[in-house]
């Protein structure tokens, strides 16, 4: 496993009346984070908050490129971001449900205490698929076929690049000692955002390049925008 110290560009927040970040998503201009009571819209070139939909937010958040879904206890909700109406639920895969991802016409769940991965049918909820992993998992995400992760264990923290047949740990971004991370996306170019738990701060994170791949693009990050 290649192992690095993990490059944070930039932090935003904590924002006012916002206790603690869960999950987030890139939409391809605006990072959306989980924070309890509401989703929120960060203009990340500004790090101002662009507006908020009042909706149970404690765990993950995904886009499919235009909807936002939402992890509520437990059930999942399908967003319309213009309206903020709820368009369809689904019930969640378990009772640990932490992060969330959409890639290849699926959303996939981080499951915390039990270190598993989910992917589920976004329309039924029925379980595809199970990975499982030697730590807890917070945040997922998938970019350029790559599956990543966030963990979270004590005062350690970091973010996994995962075989996604084996569950094998390919690499690994350490975090600072103390720096949480409950949520992670990439924006399908350099960076990785990841959420701060109860610091209410989400940080902009360097990803690692690949030979030949191009730094820098807005397109949302997720193997299933292709």
């Amino acid at each position: 496993m290649k192992r690095s110290a993990a490059e944070i560009i930039r932090e935003y927040g904590p924002f006012p009346g916002i206790e603690a970040v869960h999950g987030l998503t890139f939409d391809g201009r605006q990072v959306w984070f989980a924070s309890g009571d509401r989703i929120n819209a960060l203009d990340p070139a500004s790090g101002r908050l662009a507006r908020s939909i009042e909706v149970k937010a404690y765990a993950g958040t995904a886009f499919d490129g235009t909807h936002l879904y939402q992890i509520a206890e437990k059930r999942i909700q399908k967003i319309d971001p213009k309206t903020g109406r709820v368009l369809h639920t689904i019930p969640a895969p378990g009772d640990s449900n932490s992060g969330l991802a959409w890639a290849e016409g699926s959303l996939w769940v981080g499951q915390y205490r039990d270190r598993k991965i989910v992917q589920v049918d976004p329309e039924t909820g029925k379980v595809l698929r199970t990975i499982d992993s030697n730590r807890f998992v917070t945040g997922v995400t998938w970019v350029e076929g790559e599956l990543w992760h966030g963990t979270w264990e004590g005062d350690e923290s970091g973010l996994r690049h995962i075989d996604p047949k084996s569950g094998e740990v390919l690499e690994q971004l350490d975090l600072p000692p103390g720096t949480m991370v409950s949520g992670i996306e990439a924006d399908g170019g350099d960076r990785f955002y990841c959420g701060g738990g109860k610091s209410g701060k989400v940080r902009a994170v360097r990803r690692p390049t690949r030979g030949g791949a191009k730094a820098g693009g807005t397109e949302a990050g997720s193997a299933g925008r292709k």
